[in-house]
């Protein structure tokens, strides 16, 4: 005789635990992260109610303090006020103590009063979600009890340890960290974890994300898969969510090398970190030959590999992220090569592009007809064909939703 309502084979209780918690990372991916910290979508109140109570019975987090959160997160990233960055607390302890540093900032009343705006504030929230949250886990474990009899505490189990560690751990700590890879050089150490994002709702290519926090689709390669973007496609065909934006496609017309224009500007500044991630890409071969050269030369005053990894680092990131050693290995190298101190001012000039508010868009434009030109005259072959390329940058801004 059964224990619980279900008897099923030991494969059984895995896919259903497996989907289970699979029902809960689409929750927190779709919900949580695309619909109410960035506002990538709207959600039917069916849908955006059915997310809310299935998060309360599997996770008892609160949407405005894991909102809050995570806002944090994209306005502080990696430095100390971060909640949770690797960079800061170490790889160990976001992987494995993640849901302790989230508790610990639920209790931060300043983040939580600046950055949780626009969260469900209604009935159900205050009286139920916010303020019974042991309640809601506790229906859960009784339902799984009732089910699937002792094996049903095993199962529980696994829920409430799923998000924990895959989302808290091992998106805010290995996507934070330097495994994975990286489509675009966002000012923040963000690493795609594998490209097929399954496991985890498709929150694997957090580096994507971080490049265009406003798209509701994380996917941004050919190759890559984002589940998460499939099941809202889903419901988009049933009515229950309507999406804002993607990120929108890259462009080149490879048929005009033109004077630069305000089209090609706005073009750069929308894909400003596809810009940096190319210019590491055209430019790695020739500063790790410049590096070692260097030492070839004079093996006692530059340190090879210190000096290799920094220039690695630095070209992806900016440099006040680098680690102090890595700084110094860089300051070394800069000063011992002409070459490498071309690519590094040219590399920071291009970034200033972006980051001034008070310049015109036509001062802009002549600043970076003057960096075009400036690089197609350095002699540096790839930096002479990486300027071309900048100059077929197309201003296509549709963000693209089928």
């Amino acid at each position: 005789m059964p224990l619980g309502l279900l008897e099923l084979p030991w494969w059984g209780y895995a896919l259903v635990t497996l989907g289970l918690t699979h029902m809960t990372i689409a929750s927190v991916t779709i919900f949580l992260h695309r619909h109410q910290a960035h506002r990538t979508l709207d959600l039917h109140p069916i849908a955006h109610h059915c997310f809310r109570f299935w998060l309360w019975l599997t996770t008892g987090m609160v949407t405005k303090e894991w909102v809050a959160i995570h806002r944090k997160h994209h306005a502080k990233c990696e430095t100390f006020q971060d909640p949770h960055s690797p960079q800061i607390y170490g790889i160990g302890t976001v992987l494995f103590k993640g849901a302790k540093l989230y508790r610990i900032e639920t209790r931060n009343t300043a983040t939580l009063e600046r950055y949780s705006h626009s969260t469900p504030n209604d009935w159900l929230e205050r009286s139920l979600y916010s303020k019974h949250t042991v309640l809601g886990i506790g229906i859960m474990l009784a339902i799984d009890l009732v089910f699937f009899g002792p094996i049903g505490l095993i199962m529980w189990s696994v829920q409430m340890i799923w998000i924990p560690f895959f989302a808290a751990g091992v998106i805010n700590g290995v996507g934070h960290y330097y495994w994975g890879y990286r489509n675009f050089a966002s000012n923040d150490t963000s690493t795609n974890i594998i490209s097929w994002g399954i496991l985890i709702g498709g929150e694997e290519l957090h580096n994507n994300h971080h490049a265009y926090v406003a798209s509701a689709k994380l996917s941004n390669k050919w190759w890559e898969f984002d589940i998460g973007w499939t099941y809202i496609r889903a419901l988009e065909i049933v009515g229950l969510t309507t999406v804002h934006k993607v990120a929108p496609k890259i462009r080149f017309n490879l048929t005009k090398t033109r004077c630069c224009d305000i089209e090609m500007l706005q073009a750069i500044i929308t894909h400003r970190y596809d810009v940096l991630a190319r210019y590491a890409k055209y430019l790695k071969q020739t500063a790790v030959a410049e590096i070692n050269n260097l030492h070839a030369r004079n093996p006692t005053v530059l340190q090879e590999a210190p000096a290799l990894e920094a220039v690695k680092h630095w070209l992806q990131r900016d440099e006040g992220e680098l680690p102090e050693k890595e700084q110094a290995a860089l300051e070394q190298a800069l000063h011992s090569s002409e070459v490498l101190r071309t690519i590094y001012s040219m590399r920071q000039e291009l970034t200033v592009l972006w980051s001034r508010s008070t310049v015109s868009k036509e001062q802009l434009v002549k600043q970076l007809e003057n960096w075009c030109q400036r690089a197609e005259e350095s002699g540096i072959r790839a930096l002479q064909e990486f300027s071309r390329k900048l100059r077929c940058y197309d201003n296509y801004l549709e963000a693209e939703i089928k």
